[in-house]
C-alpha cells in the first residue's frame, strides 16, 4: 500500500515514522523548510514505547506528486485544511482513501466536497505529542488511542487492509464500527477541556483548587447537550470519564490549546468551539460562549501585535 502522510510535524511524524520503521511504503508530503531539516537531521522520534531514528525519510514537494496514492494520512490543523487539500489533491484517484486525524467533525464535510464522500474515512487519535526546537517529537505520556472506519459504520475491505498496514507497523489502531460517535464524544472532551483550560488560564487542579470544577463541570454539560442535539449522546463510560478527567483534584492536565495560547500561536478556535455553537442552534450555552470570545479575544490581538 503506497501511504502519503501529509507534513511531518508531531502526528504525522509519529505516525509516518512508526509506519516507515515497520517496513511500510511511505511518503512525506512536506514544505521545503521542513524538508531541509529532515534531510539535515532525519526523522526522530522519542517515545516511552520505544525511540526512532530515521537518517532519510523520503519526502516529496507539492509540485512533484504525480500518480494517486491508496492511504492519504493527514493530521494538519483545522484551520490548514484548506491550503492542504491544494497540495494532496493530485495524490487523489479512484481508489484512494484519506483518513484525517483532525480535531472536530466539519473537516469531514470539507473533504467530502473536495474530494467525494466515499474517498473520506473517520478517524480519532489520542496522543500527547509535540515537536521539539530541534524538530524532533516528543511523545510526552505513554498512552496513544488510535481508531479509524467508515462513516457508515460497517468494516470494509480498505479498513481491514489498512489495520494490516498499521498492524505491521505494531501500531494499535482500532477498526470502528461507530466512528462518527467516537469522534463526537472525542470533540465533547477536547472542547471541554479546551474551553476550561484556556478560560481559566490553568491547568485542572489549578481549576479545582480555586473553585472552578462546577464551571468544568457545567461547561461538559453544555457541550454534552450539543452532542446530543446532533444525535451523538456521550455513552455512560465517555462522560464519566470526560467529568472525571476534568473535575479532578490536583491534575496537571492542560489541553494543548492552553499551551499554544501560552506560547503565542495559531489556534483552533472556530473549529473546535465555534463550530460547536453553530451546531447549538439555540445559544443557551453561557460558559461556551464565554470561552469562546476568550479564544477569540486572544485571536484579535495577536493578529493586532502582528501587525
Amino acid at each position: 500500500m503506497k501511504i502519503l502522510v501529509v507534513g511531518a510535524g508531531a502526528i504525522g511524524g509519529y505516525f509516518g515514522a512508526r509506519l516507515l520503521q515497520g517496513g511500510r511504503d511511505v511518503m512525506f508530503l512536506v514544505r521545503p523548510r521542513r524538508a531541509a531539516e529532515l534531510a539535515r537531521t532525519g526523522l526522530v522520534v522519542k517515545s516511552k514505547l520505544g525511540d526512532i531514528a530515521l537518517p532519510a525519510p523520503s519526502t516529496v514537494a507539492a509540485e512533484n506528486l504525480k500518480s494517486p496514492y491508496d492511504l492519504v494520512l493527514l493530521s494538519c490543523k483545522a484551520f490548514d485544511l484548506e491550503g492542504a487539500m491544494d497540495f494532496f489533491a493530485p495524490a487523489i484517484g479512484p481508489g484512494t482513501a484519506i483518513l484525517p486525524l483532525l480535531n472536530g467533525i466539519g473537516h469531514l464535510d470539507t473533504l467530502g466536497q473536495r474530494f467525494g464522500k466515499a474517498t473520506v474515512l473517520g478517524g480519532q487519535v489520542a496522543i500527547s505529542l509535540t515537536l521539539d526546537p530541534e524538530g524532533r517529537i516528543l511523545h510526552l505520556n505513554d498512552a496513544l488511542t488510535l481508531s479509524f472506519g467508515e462513516l457508515a459504520g460497517p468494516r470494509t475491505p480498505r479498513i481491514e487492509a489498512i489495520a494490516a498496514e498499521f498492524a505491521a507497523a505494531g501500531i494499535q489502531a482500532g477498526q470502528s464500527e461507530t466512528i462518527l460517535q467516537d469522534m463526537w464524544e472525542k470533540w465533547v472532551f477536547i472542547a471541554s477541556a479546551a474551553g476550561i483550560t484556556c478560560l481559566m488560564r490553568g491547568s485542572v487542579g489549578d481549576i479545582v483548587a480555586g473553585g472552578g470544577a462546577p464551571l468544568a463541570a457545567a461547561l461538559l454539560d453544555e457541550i454534552s447537550a450539543i452532542a446530543t442535539l446532533n444525535g451523538f449522546l456521550p455513552r455512560p463510560a465517555s462522560a464519566q470519564r470526560a467529568r472525571a478527567m476534568l473535575t479532578a483534584a490536583g491534575s496537571p492536565f492542560t489541553a494543548s490549546m492552553l499551551r499554544d495560547v501560552e506560547g503565542n500561536r495559531a489556534v483552533e478556535a472556530d473549529h473546535v468551539l465555534g463550530d460547536l455553537l453553530k451546531r447549538g442552534k439555540d445559544g443557551r450555552y453561557p460558559v461556551l460562549i464565554a470561552a469562546y470570545a476568550h479564544l477569540k479575544a486572544y485571536e484579535a490581538r495577536r493578529a493586532r501585535m502582528a501587525a
